[in-house]
C-alpha cells in the first residue's frame, strides 16, 4: 500500500496539481494587495472618495441609531449587506481570470505543434483518400 502511494504522489498530474494550488495562493495574495492597494484607492477617488470595502447597506432600519460604518454596524450587531466587499472580491477575480487567460495565451503560443503522422495518401488517378500501403486505390480501382 505504501508503494502504491508513492507512485501516486510521484506522478506528474499530482505533482502539477500541488504546485497550482501553491502559486495559486501565493498570486492571490498579490491579487488582493494589487486590487486592495492600488487599484481601488485611485478608482474611489475618481468616484467621490468612496472606499469600496466599507460601502453597506443596513438591513434593519428599525435600528436605534444607525451606524456610521461597516465597524460600527458589525460591534451593535446590526445587520447589514456588506455589498462593497463584494465589488472588490469582483474586481479582483477579473485580474485573476485576466493574468491566467494571458499566461496560457503565452504557454499556447510557445508551445510547438504536435504533428500529426501521415496515414493516408491521394490517389493520383481519382483523388481520393486512401492508406498509404494501398497498392490499389478502393474507389476508382486503379493500379498504384
Amino acid at each position: 500500500m505504501l508503494k502504491e502511494f508513492r507512485e501516486f504522489i510521484v506522478r506528474g498530474n499530482v505533482i502539477d496539481l500541488a504546485v497550482g494550488v501553491i502559486l495559486g495562493a501565493a498570486f492571490g495574495k498579490i491579487v488582493t494587495t494589487l486590487v486592495e492597494g492600488v487599484l481601488m484607492p485611485p478608482l474611489g477617488l475618481v468616484l467621490g472618495r468612496v472606499d469600496f470595502s466599507s460601502l453597506f447597506y443596513v438591513l434593519d432600519r428599525n435600528a436605534a441609531a444607525l451606524p456610521a460604518s461597516l465597524v460600527d454596524a458589525k460591534t451593535k450587531g446590526i445587520p447589514v449587506v456588506a455589498y462593497g466587499q463584494l465589488i472588490n472580491d469582483v474586481i479582483g477575480f477579473m485580474i485573476v481570470g485576466f493574468a491566467v487567460f494571458m499566461l496560457i495565451k503565452q504557454v499556447n503560443r510557445l508551445r510547438r505543434p504536435i504533428p500529426v503522422p501521415v496515414t493516408t495518401k491521394d490517389c493520383s488517378f481519382c483523388a481520393s483518400a486512401i492508406p498509404l500501403k494501398a497498392t490499389r486505390c478502393p474507389n476508382c480501382t486503379s493500379q498504384l
